[in-house]
């Protein structure tokens, strides 16, 4: 669908990442049900539950991992935003070698039959997915653009499959009890700062004020 949007005109990238993130204040309601629950099933706490567990040490390191997000989405969205969905489909599939990667550096999980075979399998669908897929580079898309498009998009299955074992790794740092409501709690975190990340980008690229111009072209493309 991103891609999509960019094939009929539409030129915000950094909207584009905003939205990758920007559902966060869903999660509050399960957050909010997780304390529901805790307060009936402990009345002995009463109105001494809270309805925030995460300690600062760990908010600082979702806060953290957040930003990162929000810098993986751009490139992402970036990426789709100069190269035919074929190709974004072949790199992201890398991220799956990546993660192995970081997590045998981060967390030391270690390599089986059965991962590496996962990840041979998944890599290779992903690449027979995207040669089935026609090409829709936009005929007025220069090279430079192309080759830029493709390193921002090598650099988001990199930046993800980094993501993915550090968020491992904060899991086992983390001196609270890991919980249902808690790990929603780091979610959230992580999906605000992403979003506040991108927000930033949109104010510095203008991208909160209306352009009629571009929005009438993009409006005559779809229909």
């Amino acid at each position: 669908m991103m891609r999509l949007y960019f094939l009929h005109g539409g030129k915000r990238v950094w909207f584009s990442s905003w939205l990758e993130t920007g559902g966060w204040p869903i999660i509050l309601f399960p957050i909010a049900s997780a304390y529901l629950h805790r307060r009936w099933t402990q009345p002995q706490h009463g109105s001494k539950t809270k309805l925030f567990s995460i300690k600062p040490p760990l908010f600082m390191a979702a806060a953290a991992i957040g930003l990162l997000t929000g810098l993986d989405d751009y490139l992402y969205a970036y990426g789709v935003a100069r190269l035919p969905i074929s190709t974004v489909c072949l790199i992201i599939a890398s991220q799956l070698a990546f993660t192995a990667g970081f997590a045998f550096l981060l967390v030391k999980q270690k390599f089986t039959s059965y991962s590496i075979n996962a990840v041979f399998l998944l890599t290779i669908g992903a690449a027979v997915l995207a040669l089935h897929t026609s090409s829709d580079r936009p005929a007025n898309e220069s090279n430079k653009e192309y080759v830029i498009g493709f390193l921002m998009t090598v650099a988001a299955a990199v930046l993800y499959g980094f993501i993915l074992p550090l968020v491992e790794l904060m899991y086992k740092k983390a001196k609270q009890e890991l919980s249902y409501a808690l790990v929603l709690e780091i979610q959230l975190v992580m999906c605000f700062f992403a979003t506040a990340f991108c927000t930033v980008g949109m104010l510095i690229n203008n991208d909160f004020k209306v352009n009629f111009s571009s929005d009438q072209e993009y409006t005559s493309n779809l229909s």
